[in-house]
C-alpha cells in the first residue's frame, strides 16, 4: 500500500502543479526551477520515474511466478512501452495540433523509454550489473556535460559556462535531431540525451523494489531506504557545487538528489502503512489516484488542452478560452491571484479525483 499512497500523492501534485489558475502569479514552491536549483514541483517527474522501477520489481517477479517466461514479458514491456509513447505523443498535440511541430518527446515519453530499457535490464541482467550501469550513467553524464564540446560554441567553462540553457551538448543535440519540434524551441526538458540520466532514476527504484522484496525485517527494511536517501540527498547536493541541480537536463545531482528524497518519502509511507498499519480514512482518498495514475493523468491532461481550446470572448473578464474565463469568472474575484491561482488549481484537482473517485467505486483501472 506505501507505493500506492506515494503514487497517489505524486500524481495529485502533478495536476496540481500542471494546472494553476494563473501560472505567473504562482506561489514559487508550485512553478518549475527557472533553471539550476529545485523547488517542490521539480521532484514531481522523477519520483514518477523511480516509482515505475520498484513497481517492477514487484510485477515481474509475480508474473514469472505465475508461469510467464522472460519473452512474453519482454513483448508485453515493448508493447506497453510503444502505447505509453504513443499516448504522450497524442496528449502532446491534442486536441488540435497534430501539425508539422507536433512535440515528439514529453512525460510519458521519457517514462515509457525509461521503462522498456530497466524492464530489459530486470529480465536479463542481476543487481550488480544495474548498480553498474547506473552508475556509468550518472558518472558518463558528468563527463560528456563538462567535457565534451559542444559543436559551434566550444568547450564547457572554457568558451562558455557550465550547463548554459542554449549552449551544452544536450540542447545542440536537440536541436539537431528536433527542431521545430521542441518543447522550449531551442531545447526540450525530455530530449534525447537527457533520457541517459533519467535511466538512473528508474534503476533507483528498481534496486529499492528489490529490497522491499528482500526477507528482512519490515523495520530493517524501512531503516536502510531512509539510511540510503540520506546519504543519496547529502551527495547530490553536495555534487550540486560542481553539477548543479537541473530538473530541465535531469542532472546526475539531481539524479541523486531527488532519488534520495523518494526514498525518504517512500520509507515514511511503508512505516505508516505496512508496517504500523495506519491505513484508516486517509488512505482511500490517496489511493483513488495512486490505483489508477495513468487515467488519471491522461484525464486532466486531456481536460486542460479541451478547456484551452474552447474559445470564450468574454468582455467582461478578457477572457479567450474557457480555462480563462472560469479563472476570472469565479476563482480571481476571491482574493490575491496567488490565492486565486492556488485555489483554482485545487478545484481542478478535486474535478479530476471526483472522476477518477467514480472509476475506483466501479472497480474500472486503467491498465496498460
Amino acid at each position: 500500500m506505501s507505493l500506492d499512497l506515494f503514487r497517489g500523492l505524486t500524481i495529485a501534485l502533478m495536476i496540481l502543479v500542471n494546472d494553476p489558475g494563473d501560472a505567473a502569479a504562482s506561489y514559487w514552491p508550485l512553478k518549475h526551477a527557472e533553471w539550476n536549483g529545485w523547488t517542490p514541483t521539480d521532484l514531481v517527474f522523477p519520483f514518477f520515474v523511480f516509482i515505475v522501477g520498484v513497481s517492477m520489481a514487484f510485477s515481474f517477479t509475480s508474473r514469472l511466478r505465475r508461469g510467464s517466461t522472460r519473452f512474453s514479458l519482454f513483448n508485453h514491456v515493448l508493447w506497453r512501452g510503444l502505447a505509453l509513447f504513443a499516448i504522450g505523443v497524442l496528449l502532446n498535440g491534442f486536441p488540435d495540433r497534430y501539425n508539422s511541430h507536433l512535440r515528439i518527446y514529453g512525460v510519458l515519453q521519457r517514462i515509457a523509454i525509461c521503462y522498456v530499457i530497466t524492464a530489459i535490464l530486470e529480465l536479463w541482467t542481476d543487481w550488480k550489473v544495474q548498480i553498474a550501469i547506473a552508475f556509468t550513467c550518472l558518472a558518463g553524464y558528468w563527463l560528456l556535460m563538462r567535457y565534451v564540446p559542444v559543436p559551434g560554441f566550444g568547450i564547457p567553462t572554457h568558451q562558455m559556462p557550465l550547463l548554459d540553457p542554449d549552449r551544452n551538448i544536450v540542447a545542440w543535440l536537440d536541436r539537431k535531431l528536433l527542431m521545430g519540434h521542441l518543447y522550449e524551441k531551442t531545447r526540450d526538458p525530455e530530449g534525447v540525451l537527457s533520457t541517459i540520466p533519467a535511466l538512473a532514476s528508474c534503476i533507483a527504484g528498481l534496486l529499492t523494489g528489490k529490497w522491499l522484496r528482500t526477507a528482512r525485517a519490515a523495520k530493517a527494511k524501512a531503516l536502510g531506504m531512509l539510511a540510503m536517501g540520506v546519504c543519496a540527498v547529502v551527495v547530490g547536493r553536495t555534487w550540486h557545487l560542481w553539477f548543479p541541480i537541473n530538473k530541465k537536463l535531469w542532472t546526475s545531482s539531481f539524479v541523486l538528489f531527488t532519488s534520495g528524497l523518494a526514498l525518504v518519502l517512500l520509507a515514511l509511507f511503508y512505516w505508516l502503512a505496512d508496517i504500523k498499519q495506519f491505513r484508516r480514512h486517509w488512505t482511500t482518498p490517496i489511493l483513488v489516484f495512486g490505483r489508477n495514475a495513468i487515467a488519471a493523468y491522461v484525464f486532466s491532461e486531456a481536460l486542460a488542452g479541451l478547456t484551452a481550446k474552447i474559445h470564450i470572448h468574454s468582455s467582461v473578464t478578457g477572457a479567450t478560452n474557457t480555462q480563462e474565463w472560469l479563472y476570472l469568472r469565479f476563482f480571481a474575484p476571491l482574493t490575491d491571484p496567488a490565492n486565486a491561482s492556488l485555489l483554482y488549481a485545487i478545484s481542478y484537482v478535486c474535478l479530476c479525483w471526483a472522476v477518477m473517485a467514480l472509476l475506483y467505486r466501479k472497480g474500472v483501472f486503467l491498465k496498460i
